[in-house]
């Protein structure tokens, strides 16, 4: 698991959501710039103290919660 060693999620930093360890970059931003057209490289671009590794992390870490998320949206019986 990528993430766990490049997201990170403090309350004193951001409000407690989720950023790229050692950054205040939120990995909300990353997925929303990537659901907005950017490639990899566009986001690199932007935000020069990311690596390719990060953005896989926010990745990661987006599926994660998908699936978490699926899980709870059956219990509940919406689909």
């Amino acid at each position: 698991m990528k993430r766990q060693n490049r997201i990170t999620i403090d309350p004193e930093v951001m409000h407690g959501k989720p950023v790229i360890k050692g950054t205040r970059i939120p990995v909300y931003i990353v997925l929303n710039l990537l659901a907005g057209g950017f490639k990899i490289e566009d986001v690199l671009r932007e935000y020069p103290d990311l690596s390719k590794e990060d953005i896989s992390a926010c990745l990661e870490y987006a599926a994660e919660l998908a699936q978490e998320e699926v899980g709870v949206l059956e219990a509940e019986g919406v689909r």
